[in-house]
């Protein structure tokens, strides 16, 4: 609308509106007309999608950040607030259609998760304002964790591209995974007390009691079977909190390493996790990495899975792919 205006104004001023121009002060408006529809023109279009409540925290001051950090001679920004579960990918699919530039998560890995599904393969950009209890997709990209900080980030404009993961017919762009830290993704969803302190509660109460299950596993036409803990499927290295499931994992390689934790002593779970955030824990004899880009993983029984820790149920067998280099990100 505002470019349909500004058109429309300089359709009254003739072509040769400089031919016997005397009016310098007429002269001197035209050209900063000009310069002003120039940069309004050349700004990009901008909406973030807010989650108020990931992480346990309210965003409802989020939009003063972006008046106070974003670059308004970049961008033109917009921002809306999801109501429900599944209304952030709603509000990106609009937005795609409605040709903005570039649309920003603001939100924990679940709400990224919804807005990269949507714009995979759609050349447009994506932003991400890190607020959720890992942050796995952020700290992966060495986006800041404080938000004024990730706002700033944006305005360099600078464009990373990355591979999904398909996960039947949805997507990953973290980590996806089946067994133990599934059944604590399906357990943390319902639990009240979000953040990093309320996934150790759901941690502490069923380690001791969950057994390891029997997998099938045909990656890129091999046949595996495995007794495992739990295994995941890892597009970047790690699951959030700095915990690195495959340290040498890249994200955009065109690969997805297969992290198949084998059954353990009880004793051990604390070495697991110190090794996850010393980036070691590749090393371990406890834990095998297979690379592919095809897979398939079938499980014993129903039980839940998890793609980028939010859980889904239901689930017996899967196919799983790599979509290589198929979303923009701002870094």
């Amino acid at each position: 609308m505002q470019s349909w205006l500004l058109d429309k104004a300089f359709q009254i001023i003739p072509l040769n509106w400089h031919k016997g121009i005397t009016n310098f002060k007429f002269v001197k408006n035209r050209i900063t007309l000009l310069a002003f529809k120039r940069d309004v023109l050349s700004r990009e279009r901008i909406l973030f999608i807010v989650n108020p409540i990931s992480g346990g925290e309210d965003k409802i001051r989020f939009p003063e950040l972006v008046d106070k950090f974003l670059d308004q001679k970049i961008f033109d920004a917009e921002i809306v607030f999801s109501e429900y579960g599944g209304h952030a990918s709603y509000l990106t699919e609009e937005a795609i259609m409605q040709e903005y530039d570039c649309i920003v998560a603001v939100g924990g890995d679940g709400t990224i998760n919804e807005v990269a599904s949507k714009m995979v393969f759609s050349g447009k950009k994506m932003g991400i304002i890190p607020c959720g209890s890992g942050n796995g997709l952020a700290r992966t990209l060495n986006i800041p964790l404080k938000k004024e900080k990730a706002v700033q980030l944006l305005n360099r404009n600078t464009v990373r591209t990355i591979d999904s993961g398909k996960f039947d017919n949805k997507r990953f762009f973290n980590v996806a995974g089946f067994g133990f830290d599934a059944r604590i993704s399906a357990l943390f969803a319902d639990n009240a007390q979000r953040g990093l302190k309320g996934y150790v509660v759901s941690v502490l109460k069923e380690i001791s009691r969950y057994e390891p299950k029997i997998y099938r596993l045909y990656i890129d036409g091999k046949k595996y079977e495995r007794k495992a803990f739990m295994i995941s499927v890892a597009n970047s290295s790690q699951y959030g909190n700095n915990a690195h499931i495959s340290p040498k994992a890249r994200i955009d390689d065109g690969l997805l390493d297969v992290c198949i934790i084998k059954p353990f002593p009880l004793y051990w779970f604390p070495v697991l996790i110190a090794r996850m955030l010393l980036k070691n824990v590749d090393g371990s004899k406890y834990l095998e990495i297979i690379k592919g880009k095809n897979i398939k993983i079938e499980q014993e029984e129903i039980a839940p899975v998890h793609i980028d820790g939010e859980p889904l149920t239901g689930i017996k067998q899967i196919d799983i792919n790599v979509e290589h280099l198929s979303l923009k990100v701002l870094v």
